[in-house]
Formats: structure tokens, sequence, C-alpha cells
């Protein structure tokens, strides 16, 4: 009886472990770039919080590459959760693709210019000095997302140089425009500020004049195909909880959820 007693003892002890452990969720998570950094910050800490587990992949928020979200999900990859430009994800939203109440803006990040590392920092304090650096430059690289289009289609033209820049320019995809300048393959390189800092090899200049600088908002959302809301929307608040808001500033963003005014 005494060995039924310890035997039943043991039991009580290992059984709740083992449920545990099989009610842990695995959440399938695409990030875009502009968010990485922090997500990478905030991952560890939201697995030991949960005991679920994040498989996390990378992908532009727009564009045609494999790699970016609206293609992975138009081809039906399993995925959960999103964090992506806002309005990107507001199209996926339009499509059915993203469930409406679950968009839930997490930062946003304004574009800035980086050089590669030991060359001078250029003028890029005014407009004008913008101007001339970049008429002055023989390379310039700009991002496949968000801040790249805005480059691209608006920022040239309001500087009254997109003839001028038009062949030495380039939009660089599925890799980060801040490798393509440590490479010393662009003179001048435009991203958000959160994608730059993690890269070694460069030199950020600044953020772009407030005259013509573009900030961008990122949102997280969770698929509508997903098969565990309940953690994906746990997952969708902690980053948008003041316990994140600290890895969302070291990034290089400005908080947007509930830990934006701390």
């Amino acid at each position: 009886m005494k060995r039924l007693h310890v035997v039943s003892g043991l039991l009580g002890l290992v059984l709740p472990l083992l449920a545990g452990a099989a009610s842990a969720t695995e959440l399938r998570v695409v990030s875009s770039g502009g968010f990485a950094a922090a997500y990478r910050a905030l991952a560890p800490d939201f697995e030991r919080r949960t005991g679920d587990k994040l498989a996390t992949e990378w992908g532009p928020s727009m564009g045609h590459t494999p790699q970016a979200v609206p293609a992975r999900l138009a081809r039906g990859e399993p995925i959960d959760v999103v964090v992506m430009v806002d309005y990107a994800l507001d199209d996926l939203i339009k499509q059915g693709k993203v469930e409406a109440d679950s968009r839930t803006p997490l930062a946003r990040s304004g574009i800035a210019v980086a050089v590669r590392a030991g060359t001078p920092k250029p003028d890029i304090a005014t407009v004008e000095g913008l101007r001339k650096t970049l008429l002055a430059a023989k390379s310039i690289a700009y991002s496949d997302s968000a801040s790249g289009v805005y480059i691209e289609r608006e920022m040239f033209k309001r500087l009254g140089i997109a003839d001028e820049v038009k062949d030495k320019a380039r939009m660089i995809p599925a890799e980060p425009v801040a490798a393509v300048v440590a490479r010393g393959e662009a003179e001048i390189g435009f991203q958000q500020l959160s994608e730059l800092k993690p890269v070694p090899g460069i030199e950020i200049v600044g953020l772009l004049p407030q005259e013509v600088q573009l900030y961008t908002v990122f949102s997280a959302g969770i698929v509508a195909g997903s098969r565990e809301k309940e953690a994906a929307r746990a997952l969708v608040r902690f980053l948008a909880s003041p316990e994140a808001a600290p890895a969302v500033r070291e990034s290089g963003m400005e908080p947007l959820g509930a830990g934006a005014a701390r």
C-alpha cells in the first residue's frame, strides 16, 4: 500500500506537467523587417510567459517576392499572426484573409539614411541638403516595402530630382538595404530606422527632414484561417503591451499600443 501511495503521489506531480506540455501551442508568425528587431527581443519573453512556441519567418508587407506576406497567404501557407505595414494589412482584411477585429497598431517608424561605415556623412539636415546629397551620390538604394515605394513614387518627385536620379537609384528586393550599403554596392541607402539599426557595417546619418518624412505604422493581425486564435490573440496583446514598449523604442520605433505613453 505504501508503494502505491508513492506511485500515486508521483503521478499527481507528473501528470499536470505532461498536460501542460501537451497544451503548449506553436504559433506561426510572419513579420516584416520593420518590426523584426523589436520582435526578436520580445519573442523569448512571450515564450517564457506562456509556454507557447513561436515559429517565425520574415517577409515584406508587399511586393512580388515569394517571401512577401500577401504571396504567402495567397498560396495558403499556414500562418496564425502577421506583423506588417498597416495599409498593406488593410488590403488583406478587405480580402477576408485577416480578421478585421484583430488589427492592432504596434509602432510607427520613420525613414532614415545610411552610408557605409567609415565614409563621410552627407548633409541631410534640410530638404535642400538632402536634394544636393542625392544629386551628388553615385548610387542610391531603397527597400521594396512601404518606405521604398514612397521614395520612388513621391519623394524624388517632391524634391524635383526624379529624372536626375532614375538611372542611379534602385529598389532592393528581399534583402536589407543596409546590407547593400555595407558591401559598398550603394553609396546612400534609405529604409526604416528600425531596419537599418541591426545591420553592421553602416553608419546611420539620421532621419529624413520632417518636410519629406513618412512615418509607417506597423500593425499585427490574426489570419482568418488560424486554428490557434486564443494564443494568437495573446501574442498580439503582448506585442502591444506596456511590457513590450521598451524593446519597441530600443529598436528605433515609437510604440502605439498600451505602452505608448510610458
